[in-house]
């Protein structure tokens, strides 16, 4: 007896022409891991999948996330993690997430950062706050004239999570500050050169300054880069409503939670991709 296989075709419309798609397939699909290979082509291409109001429970979000790689567990049991301000529901790292209000790359101190990260909406904040912002750092490179590339590509930038605090405590004790720079830093390349070839930006508010320059160009490189890189051109505001889902290529671009009341209740759940590739550090 002949047993007919099918086999699922990704449904995705671009979002903008730079950065975001959109897929449309139903929930069976994705969780068949049919679709594993042709998503992760297209994360690559685009910066960020949104699938909206897809609905998957924790453990459906786990096994979506297992498809189309290295399942890379947070919590304690393993399970999703949970993101947001609310220091009721978040003791532990809220004070922390005020970073993630400014644009920044995932893991820029450790060897190899993650790959993706996946979030979903359980509960978001009143509408016009709370979207999360990202920006295709692939894009924002390719964009730029050749003789900026030829400036920028071999340039290095100290990163450290410390360096964000500043972003929104601009006047720390010096025990929260050890405390920040206890976490550890990194001298990671500004132009990262994939194995695929392929170049993107590594910027966001955990860079601290550019090695080799002075401090006013330093600063000139670090801010107006990123300015460059989150123009509109670049970038995709994402609103949420309960039940979407949006994976993020970590290595290709920024992301950062737009403002929203800490007390609203807004509820993500977040998985994540083990790194698969380390930074290009030389």
């Amino acid at each position: 007896m002949t047993v007919a296989t099918t086999t699922a075709q990704l449904k995705a419309e671009h979002i903008k022409p730079k950065i975001g798609s959109r897929i449309l397939n139903s929930k069976e699909e994705l969780l068949s891991g049919e679709l594993a290979a042709q998503l992760r082509e297209e994360l690559e291409a685009r910066g960020i999948l949104v699938f909206p109001k897809i609905n998957f429970d924790d453990a459906e979000q786990i096994a979506f996330t297992k498809t189309l790689g290295e399942y890379a567990p947070e919590g304690p049991d393993g399970g999703p993690s949970k993101i947001t301000l609310d220091v009721k529901e978040n003791p532990a790292s809220a004070e922390y997430l005020k970073g993630s209000l400014y644009w920044h790359i995932d893991g820029t101190r450790n060897e190899v950062p993650i790959l993706a990260s996946l979030l979903s909406c359980k509960v978001p904040s009143p509408k016009g706050t709370g979207n999360t912002g990202f920006s295709n750092t692939y894009a924002a490179y390719d964009a730029l004239s050749d003789e900026d590339k030829a400036y920028y590509d071999d340039l290095r930038v100290l990163h450290g999570p410390w360096a964000s605090l500043f972003y929104y405590e601009p006047e720390p004790s010096l025990a929260k500050l050890k405390i920040m720079q206890g976490i550890g830093e990194k001298v990671l390349p500004l132009v990262w050169k994939h194995a695929s070839g392929r170049k993107s930006l590594v910027l966001g508010c955990t860079c601290h300054h550019v090695q080799g320059v002075d401090h006013l160009e330093s600063a000139r490189i670090i801010h107006g880069l990123r300015e460059w890189a989150t123009g509109s051109e670049f970038t995709y505001s994402h609103e949420w409503s309960v039940g979407d889902l949006v994976i993020w290529d970590n290595t290709g671009t920024m992301h950062r939670a737009e403002a929203y009341d800490p007390n609203c209740g807004r509820m993500m759940h977040r998985t994540k991709l083990e790194g698969e590739e380390p930074w290009a550090v030389e």
